[in-house]
């Protein structure tokens, strides 16, 4: 199976299934010297753990992270990183009696199309347990984003058709949903509670920002920093739809409504707006880095379904067990670690690129 690594200088590998003994990430390319201690990756896995909110999975995994390479003495040594996390309470009883029957909205049916065989227990490799890797890895990239003042912050904008107005970035984690507006988090919740409660789910928008990112990163034509977040974002299972910006609002933007005018503040040029969400021709240009995604609503859900079986059959299909009615609060984390990863990627690229290049932005101290 390909397709399980991303990045190029900043590469990480997730291995794993749902319902198999572990899963984990190798990460191969963090810098040497970075102080790293399974402490510091657990805080992230703990936002992204199921069980700990009504709006979540009971399923109670304590996603303990256990560094088995690359750290030494609470130090990187620059050596691959592996990360190991123990599955602990797997239940695979529930997916026994529909194991040969195609659950819609999962990749049951792609999965068997392609390699002849899948793991039917809650969905094997495709399973959104797949991302406590991308976390793990993730808690690594903020690490090196920080020294370098940069910042991730992903929150809930929109579950259903209930919208976030006020933006305090305080409430984002006092609340279930992470919403940063504390009114629409309670009809949020409460929104979850009435699907959930009829055997349904419902999806949302979650929005990621990154603050500090210096100008410059990113590398046309193809390794555009917009078109390898957006890669990024999609990657992440029950995502739909990825945009920078402004995005799809553009379309309906005049060119003088949608470009950001620049000018002169303290010296450096600035931009008035920020349709462009941070990126300009595919490179960075110094101002908050935004990005959206279009969150699906769980596939597995208790209502009765129409579908087909292995064996070219039709039948109908009920999906129990225990699922998230809403993804969007734990997909946050799973977002930032994503922009993370990007962002760290394409740092270290760029300083590679320009440590013969005085005149550029950066360099390894963070001098010009």
């Amino acid at each position: 199976m390909s397709g399980n690594s991303f990045g190029r200088l900043f590469r990480i590998t997730t291995w794993g299934e749902s319902h198999g003994p572990a899963l984990g990430v190798v990460i191969d390319g963090c810098p040497a010297m970075l102080d790293l201690r399974e402490e510091d990756i657990q805080v992230e896995l703990d936002r992204r753990m199921p069980g700990n909110s009504e709006a979540s999975s009971p399923r109670k995994e304590a996603d303990r992270v256990e560094i088995l390479s690359g750290v030494f003495e609470g130090k990187t040594t620059g050596a691959p990183i592996s990360l190991l996390i123990r599955n602990m309470d797997a239940d695979s009883s529930k997916y026994e009696k529909i194991k040969d029957v195609f659950r819609p909205g999962h990749a049951d049916y792609t999965y068997l199309a392609k390699y002849g065989i899948r793991d039917y227990r809650g969905g094997g490799r495709s399973s959104g347990r797949e991302t406590a890797g991308r976390v793990a890895a993730g808690a690594v990239a903020k690490k090196i984003l920080r020294i370098k003042g940069i910042k991730i912050t992903g929150y809930t904008k929109q579950i259903g058709d209930i919208l976030a107005v006020d933006m305090d970035f305080e409430e984002i984690e006092k609340n279930d949903v992470r919403c940063p507006d504390k009114n629409a988090a309670q009809r949020m919740l409460d929104k979850i509670r009435e699907v959930k409660k009829s055997g349904d789910s419902v999806g949302g928008v979650v929005e990621i920002m990154a603050s500090g990112v210096p100008a410059g990163l990113g590398e046309p034509v193809f390794d555009k920093l917009d078109a390898d977040i957006a890669k990024a974002l999609m990657s992440i299972g029950a995502v739909k739809g990825v945009e920078i910006g402004a995005g799809f609002e553009s379309a309906s933007l005049l060119g003088s409504q949608n470009n950001d005018e620049i000018y002169i503040k303290n010296g450096k040029a600035v931009f008035r707006t920020n349709n462009a969400g941070g990126i300009l021709g595919g490179i960075s240009n110094g101002d908050d880095i935004v990005a959206r995604i279009a969150v699906k609503p769980t596939a597995s859900i208790a209502k009765m379904q129409r579908s087909v079986d292995i064996h070219g059959k039709e039948t109908d299909i009920k999906v129990e067990g225990r699922h998230d009615p809403c993804i969007c609060p734990r997909i946050v984390p799973v977002a930032e670690a994503m922009m993370a990863i990007t962002i760290a990627d394409h740092l270290l690229r760029s300083i590679s690129i320009s440590f013969f290049t005085p005149s550029r932005l950066m360099d390894l101290s963070g001098k010009v």
